[in-house]
């Protein structure tokens, strides 16, 4: 215990080192190893990445994967030599048809959304099987994010937790009062006052969740599928669109072509630094989830893994939380997350995330034949 503890101080006093301009990167994460060599979790870089040229990652684009690119995998390139090459995506069922429908190994990362998308790779047997002791700053990740994946795969992982946010409520305050948004809540997005200015995303998940809401129903357990369609339907008929991509998201909004809609809690943060007068409420029951980075069957296993733990280190994490506006699956427990953190929208101080509603991946995944074929359907106007 005494050895994990100084190795702890090390980071600390090694990170304050960094925000303070008086230690550069390069010199930082060879602290790190060392703090972890300490009690037995860090290796040096190994000799693979002599024989792996490229790694390919794939995520949903705009901030996101600048703050990515800009913090994470150039720097990597430059540490180990590994290329890594990105693409995006702008929904989970969108890329899975990519990868059923590749080579194995032509996909190798992915930023997946929920425990659901993680239960559905396991079931089509896409899972790896990671080598945790390549992972050491696995060490840092809330330990509640960590055991959802493991109770999935059978106690090993495929994937490392990464990020959390939540999908809430953005509306322009030019139009719609903070007074207005808590009285309607989620019922909002159905109320023909706001008719034609109303967004969406075109996501059967998201719209069973939000009609849920709007019918006074447990997200987690709907006994009147009637009503939620009604309620998708009339949110259909209401709106102007539904937007598909974080980006178009944020230009609906910032454009003033729509006054309200669900979205992304980063980017709507992002939205608001820009200096748009959007709000942002989560209702009750509202819809929270959490990323990880999934390393597909077929991989070159110790790259992506020597990726991972790059990407974990804490000032990696931070460094790219700050960039793309969702709080880092670190544990704020274990280690100083600086001073933006807190204040991004669904950022929990204790690391329990208890007071977040995440959704039940048997019953979503038990139910995505169905409705997302439904909506599918009532997407077109039916």
């Amino acid at each position: 215990m005494t050895r994990k503890m100084d190795a702890t101080t090390r980071y600390e006093r090694a990170r304050e080192r960094v925000l303070n301009g008086d230690l550069d990167r390069r010199k930082f994460m060879g602290l790190l190893g060392a703090a972890g060599a300490a009690y037995g979790l860090v290796t040096p870089y190994r000799a693979l990445a002599q024989s792996v040229s490229e790694v390919r990652f794939d995520g949903w684009g705009g901030v996101v994967s600048e703050a990515l690119r800009a913090n994470a995998f150039d720097p990597f390139t430059a540490e180990t030599g590994i290329t890594v090459v990105d693409g995006t995506f702008g929904g989970g069922d969108e890329y899975l048809s990519r990868v059923k429908a590749s080579q194995p190994g032509e996909y190798n990362i992915a930023h997946l959304s929920g425990v659901f998308d993680y239960a559905r790779y396991h079931g089509l047997g896409l899972t790896s099987e990671l080598n945790e002791a390549n992972i050491p700053n696995l060490e840092y990740v809330i330990p509640k994010l960590v055991e959802v994946f493991r109770k999935v795969s059978d106690g090993s992982l495929s994937c490392v937790p990464y990020d959390y946010g939540t999908t809430g409520l953005a509306y322009n305050r030019k139009h719609i009062s903070d007074e207005e948004m808590k009285e309607k809540g989620a019922k909002i997005l159905i109320d023909e006052a706001h008719k034609d200015k109303i967004g969406g995303w075109s996501d059967w998940r998201t719209r069973m969740w939000y009609a849920a809401l709007q019918t006074d129903q447990d997200p987690n357990g709907v006994t009147d599928e009637d009503a939620c369609w009604d309620a998708i339907r009339a949110h259909r008929d209401l709106a102007l669109k539904y937007w598909t991509s974080g980006a178009e998201l944020m230009s609906l909004l910032a454009e003033e072509e729509i006054h309200v809609t669900e979205g992304w809690s980063g980017r709507i943060y992002a939205l608001q630094e820009q200096g748009h007068d959007i709000g942002y409420y989560d209702p009750p029951n509202g819809y929270g989830w959490q990323e990880c980075m999934f390393v597909l069957k077929g991989s070159p296993m110790e790259a992506c893994e020597e990726l991972l733990n790059f990407m974990l280190a804490p000032e990696t994490a931070i460094a790219v939380a700050e960039g793309q506006n969702y709080p880092p699956a670190l544990d704020p427990q274990k280690v100083e997350l600086g001073d933006k953190i807190p204040t991004l929208p669904a950022f929990d101080p204790s690391g329990t995330l208890e007071g977040l509603t995440f959704a039940d991946p048997a019953y979503w995944n038990g139910h995505e034949a169905d409705w997302s074929k439904t909506f599918g359907r009532v997407q077109k106007g039916y």
